[in-house]
């Protein structure tokens, strides 16, 4: 009888700091601790972020291990992002991870942070199909770090397609939520306005970038000179059409990431979708690309349940555990990368 194997996945690449416990594939526990205080300076603020997860790991570690109900000694590895992220929240984590591998006498495995995102969806029941897709798929990772369509052939196998030129989706929202008069992080705020506003109000144009990338700065500047040139006519302006904003503007956002993912099917031959990241939680996202998959037989979509769409220890622990099978064993001198790297 094969041995079931309990993996720690360690998160920290930005504000959140996560732990998580699966064995084999079911997840024992899943904590997240979220960092408030950079509510009110409107974005992260890295050296913040880096002291509350030195504060917040050993409490996080305790409390998925007792929620998983398991002996530490139990745990057969520890899983960790490695990067991309803040270089200071990864260090913390880095040097976390590796105290507790030598005083666990465990391996050590390192994650790569968009893999993860995309790996949730192996996760038993992580998806709202609650299946795994099968290879080969094309995932659309987007969060507030990074949009990127990827090709994944396999668990390790991958290949980036398409990517932002510069903003990421998330990072626009969030930027045009604030105009708007929203706290960080914005992005959920313009989606639950947008509930009872007309999505065809305001018809903001969308950029036309080549190949398979993106590119949401002209995009966001085009809605802020708009929102400016209307706010200074009408100093009520936002307040008087607040829903009906955020829902054009979440429609557009939308139809931009669909057209590039139809582009990207025809390309491939692959119809086999998977959202992966913080944004694949928008409600209009997830109906536009689940509304197009209905008329379109051809189209098979995984979207990941909202617990496991933001930054999450699952789903580095899940990572961890499909390397460890793969005895992607990793080295105590491993040093964390901010930048994206190929996979």
């Amino acid at each position: 009888m094969k041995k079931k194997l309990i993996i720690i996945g360690i998160e920290s690449s930005c504000d959140e700091t996560a732990v998580s416990i699966i064995k084999n594939r079911y997840v024992l526990s899943n904590i997240i601790i979220h960092q408030e205080i950079h509510k009110k300076y409107g974005g992260v603020v890295p050296e913040l972020a880096s002291r509350l997860h030195d504060k917040n790991l050993p409490i996080a570690v305790r409390k998925a291990i007792h929620t998983a109900k398991i002996n530490q000694n139990e745990i057969d590895a520890v899983s960790f992002t490695l990067g991309p992220g803040l270089i200071g929240s990864l260090l913390v984590g880095t040097s976390f991870a590796k105290s507790l591998s030598m005083g666990l006498g465990k391996p050590l495995l390192t994650v790569n942070h968009i893999q993860a995102h995309i790996l949730t969806h192996f996760i038993k029941n992580a998806n709202i199909n609650n299946n795994y897709p099968k290879f080969p798929f094309l995932s659309l990772v987007i969060s507030g770090g990074h949009t990127q369509i990827i090709k994944v052939n396999d668990f390790f196998q991958m290949k980036i397609l398409g990517s932002t030129l510069d903003d990421s989706v998330g990072e626009v929202l969030d930027k045009i939520a604030i105009k708007l008069g929203f706290y960080y992080p914005g992005g959920p705020m313009i989606e639950f306005f947008s509930k009872n506003g007309n999505c065809k109000k305001f018809g903001f144009s969308k950029p036309y970038v080549k190949k398979l990338n993106f590119s949401f700065s002209g995009f966001k500047n085009h809605v802020l000179q708009f929102i400016k040139k209307k706010s200074k006519d009408n100093p009520c302006f936002i307040k008087e059409n607040l829903s009906d904003l955020c829902a054009s503007i979440q429609k557009i956002v939308a139809e931009i990431l669909l057209e590039k993912v139809q582009k990207a099917t025809i390309n491939t031959d692959i119809f086999r979708i998977v959202l992966a990241g913080g944004v694949s939680s928008n409600n209009e996202i997830r109906k536009t690309f689940i509304s197009f998959a209905e008329k379109n037989k051809k189209w098979e979509i995984f979207i990941p349940k909202n617990q496991y769409t933001t930054d999450n220890g699952a789903m580095v622990a899940i990572t961890g555990l499909l390397k460890y099978k793969k005895k992607l064993f990793d080295s105590i001198h491993v040093t964390p990368y901010s930048k994206f790297k190929i996979f």
